[in-house]
C-alpha cells in the first residue's frame, strides 16, 4: 500500500489480456524462433493464439467444431453462433455460457462468456493489427483474473513511522474514493495509471449487463505486536499500530459505504473487509472482533459491517481453527494457509525441542500436508463454501509461470477458492485453472473425506535423534538462508522496499517478504542454538554472501554495498541481528529489529 502504482495494478488485476500474459511469460517457451524480442515475433504470436484457441475449445466448446475453424462470431436468437470455414453454423455445447456482447448482433466487437463463475471476453477487431491476422478477426481474449485483492499494510510494506503510515493511508483513501492516480515512465513514455471503471455490455436478452473491472479490495492491517509513534498516550507511549490501522482504514473505507452508485463501490453489500494476520488462537481473534465492534460504534456503522479474514499462519491458530472461526462467525469472510509464516512460527514455538530439518525437508513432513488439509476440512465443516474464501499460499517465482501453470492446479484441487499470486499476469494465468476445475464441486467432494490428523499437525519437523548432517550440507543450507536474508533486508533497510523479487543463490527471482525472512532467520537461529553451526561460522557465511548479494544488485544505482563495510552497513547488521537475536524475538517476528534498523537508516 505504500506504492501507488502497485496498488493500482493490483486493483485493476480483475481483467487483463491473455494474449499479453502468454506472449510476455515463459508459458510459451522463450527459446529459438519463439523468443520474444524488441520487435513483434509473429511465430510467437501464433503460438499464443493457438494456446488461447485450445483454452476456448477446452472450456467453451462448440458443438462438433473447434474455435480454430471459426471465421465469424454472431448473435442469433439469443445464442452465440459461430460461422465455420466450411460455411456451417454451430453454437456452444453449453449455450448458457454466452451471457453478453457489444457491437451489433451480426458483427459483435466483444463476446462475453462465463464458466465456473468467471468471465472471459473475446475481443473482435478485424481492422486492428492483430485482428487482421486472424480469420475470425479476434485481436485478444481478455480474462477475468483477480476477483479479490488484498491491499497490504503489513508483510509487504516497509512502514516504520508516521511519514510512512501517511503514505499507506493516503493510497488507501485514493482507492476508496476512486481518485488514486500515478504517473511513471515505461519504454521512454510517461504512463498515467488510474482505477478501471466498470463497463456495460448488452445481455443476450437485450438488457444491460454490468461487468466489474476492479478487484474487490480487502485491506490487511498489521498484527497485534507492533506499536507506532503516530499517536501516543499521556505518558508518551506509542499506541498499538494494529488499533490505529483498524480505526483509520475503516474510517477511510466508510467513505465507500456511502456511495450512491453501488456499481462504483468497492463493496456492493456495504461491508469493509480487513485481513488480520499474526493472531495466535481464539483469544486474539476475539480481541480483534471486540476491536472491530468498538470501531463500528466509534464510526456509527452497523454491527458486523467490518468483516475479518483470519490468517491461519500461527501454530495455536491452526490447532484451534474451528474455535477461531466460531468466535468470528458473524464476520469471517476468509481463512487461508501460508507455509512460510506457519513454518516460522513452528520453529519458534518449538525452538527448544531440538534442531529442525533443512528447509526443503520440512516441507516434506506429515505436519504440513495435515495443516493444509485441515484448514480446508474445518472451513468446509463450518459452512464457508459459497460464503467465504478458503485460500492457499503464494506462488513465489514470478518469472517461472510455466511451472505455475503445471503445478498450481493443486490449489483448486485442494478446495481453495482463492490463492495468492505475485503479479497481475500470474492472476490471469492462474484463473485458467478455475475454468478447468469447478472448485465448488471439488469442495462438495472434499466434505466427505476424513478430517486431517491433529496428531500429524502436532508432530514437530525435527532432525531425527542420532542423525547428523554433513558439514557440506550445513554450509550449503546456511548459505541459502543467509543469501535470502541479506538480499531482502538490504532493500528493506536501505531503500524501504517491503516486498520484491530477490534473486536466490541460483539467481532465480523469488518473491520475498517478511514471512520468508522469518523462516530463514529462525532456521539459522535454531541451528545455532542446538550447535549445528557456530556464531563464527554464521558470521563468515554472511560476510561471504554479502559479496554475492552486492554483485546481484550492482546494476542498481541506489544500492549501497555491504561487503566493503560490514561493520558500518546498517542493513548488514540488521540481517545478522535477525539471526543472532532470533531466539529472543517475540514469536520469531522480524518487525521489531527491521523497524529499529530502518528508523536508524532513515535518520542517518
Amino acid at each position: 500500500m505504500k506504492n501507488a502504482r502497485f496498488a493500482l495494478n493490483a486493483a485493476n488485476a480483475r481483467w487483463g489480456s491473455l494474449y499479453d500474459a502468454l506472449y510476455g511469460s515463459n508459458v510459451i517457451e522463450q527459446k529459438g524462433k519463439l523468443k520474444a524480442g524488441a520487435e513483434y515475433n509473429k511465430l510467437r504470436g501464433r503460438e499464443v493464439v493457438k494456446y488461447c484457441r485450445q483454452f476456448l475449445d477446452d472450456n467453451f466448446p462448440l458443438s462438433g467444431a473447434s474455435h480454430n475453424d471459426v471465421t465469424l462470431y454472431q448473435i442469433y436468437y439469443q445464442q452465440l453462433t459461430a460461422v465455420l470455414k466450411n460455411g456451417d453454423y454451430v453454437s456452444l455445447e453449453n449455450p448458457k455460457q454466452f451471457v453478453a456482447y457489444n457491437g451489433s448482433k451480426h458483427a459483435p466487437t466483444e463476446v462475453l462468456l462465463k464458466n465456473n463463475g468467471l468471465h472471459i471476453n473475446i475481443c473482435i477487431q478485424p481492422g486492428s493489427i492483430v485482428g487482421a491476422m486472424d480469420e475470425a478477426g479476434v485481436e485478444d481474449v481478455r480474462v477475468e483474473g483477480a476477483l479479490t485483492t488484498i491491499m497490504d499494510c503489513e508483510d509487504s510494506v516497509a512502514a516504520v513511522d508516521t511519514e510512512d503510515k501517511i503514505d499507506v493511508y493516503r493510497n488507501w483513501l485514493g482507492l476508496m474514493t476512486g481518485t488514486l492516480s500515478t504517473d511513471f515512465v515505461k519504454g521512454g513514455k510517461t504512463i498515467n495509471r488510474t482505477l478501471k471503471r466498470d463497463r456495460v455490455f448488452t445481455s443476450k436478452d437485450s438488457g444491460s449487463y454490468y461487468v466489474r473491472r476492479r478487484s474487490l479490495m480487502f485491506i490487511r492491517n498489521v498484527g497485534h505486536l507492533m506499536s507506532i509513534d503516530t499517536i501516543q498516550d499521556q505518558q508518551g507511549n506509542n499506541i498499538p499500530e494494529g488499533i490505529l490501522d483498524a480505526v483509520v482504514t475503516s474510517l477511510i473505507a466508510s467513505i465507500d459505504l456511502k456511495r450512491m452508485d453501488k456499481r462504483a463501490a468497492n463493496s456492493k453489500t456495504g461491508s469493509i473487509y480487513i485481513v488480520k494476520p499474526k493472531m495466535h488462537g481464539p483469544e486474539e481473534v476475539q480481541f480483534t472482533c471486540d476491536l472491530f465492534s468498538r470501531v463500528e460504534q466509534m464510526l456509527k456503522l452497523e454491527a458486523n459491517t467490518i468483516k475479518i479474514g483470519i490468517m491461519d499462519e500461527e501454530r495455536r491458530t491452526t490447532v484451534n481453527l474451528k474455535e477461531c472461526i466460531r468466535v468470528a462467525k458473524t464476520r469471517c469472510v476468509f481463512i487461508n494457509t501460508g507455509f512460510l509464516d506457519r513454518t516460522g512460527d513452528e520453529i519458534h514455538t518449538s525452538m527448544l525441542a531440538g534442531a529442525f530439518l533443512p528447509k526443503d525437508d520440512i516441507k516434506k513432513q506429515a505436519w504440513i500436508a495435515a495443516y493444509e488439509n485441515q484448514n480446508v476440512d474445518i472451513g468446509l465443516a463450518c459452512g464457508l463454501s459459497g460464503k467465504a474464501q478458503i485460500g492457499k499460499g503464494m506462488w513465489p517465482k514470478p518469472d517461472e509461470l510455466a511451472d505455475m501453470m503445471a503445478i498450481k492446479t493443486e490449489h483448486p484441487m485442494a478446495g481453495a477458492n482463492t490463492a495468492w499470486v505475485p503479479s497481475p499476469t500470474a492472476a490471469l494465468l492462474h484463473a485458467l485453472h478455475y475454468h478447468q476445475i469447478d472448485v465448488f464441486a471439488k469442495q462438495n467432494e472434499l466434505k466427505t473425506r476424513k478430517q486431517a490428523s491433529l496428531q500429524d499437525i502436532l508432530s514437530i519437523p525435527l532432525l531425527p535423534v542420532n542423525s547428523a548432517l554433513s558439514a557440506e550440507a550445513i554450509e550449503k543450507e546456511l548459505e541459502n538462508n543467509a543469501q535470502g536474508i541479506l538480499g531482502y533486508v538490504v532493500r528493506w533497510i536501505d531503500q524501504g522496499i517491503g516486498c520484491s523479487k530477490v534473486p536466490d543463490v541460483n539467481n532465480i527471482g523469488l518473491m520475498e517478504d517478511r514471512a520468508t525472512l522469518r523462516i530463514s532467520s529462525q532456521h539459522i537461529a535454531n541451528w545455532l542454538l542446538h550447535g549445528l553451526c557456530s556464531k563464527e561460522q554464521v558470521e563468515a557465511v554472511f560476510a561471504r554472501m554479502a559479496e554475492v548479494v552486492d554483485k546481484q544488485n550492482e546494476s542498481d544505482p541506489s544500492y549501497k554495498a555491504m561487503a566493503t563495510s560490514l561493520q558500518t552497513s546498517i542493513a548488514y547488521q540488521a540481517a545478522l541481528d535477525l539471526v543472532l537475536k532470533g531466539v529472543e524475538q517475540p514469536s520469531g517476528y522480524t518487525e521489531p529489529l527491521l523497524h529499529a534498523h530502518r528508523l536508524t537508516a532513515k535518520q542517518a
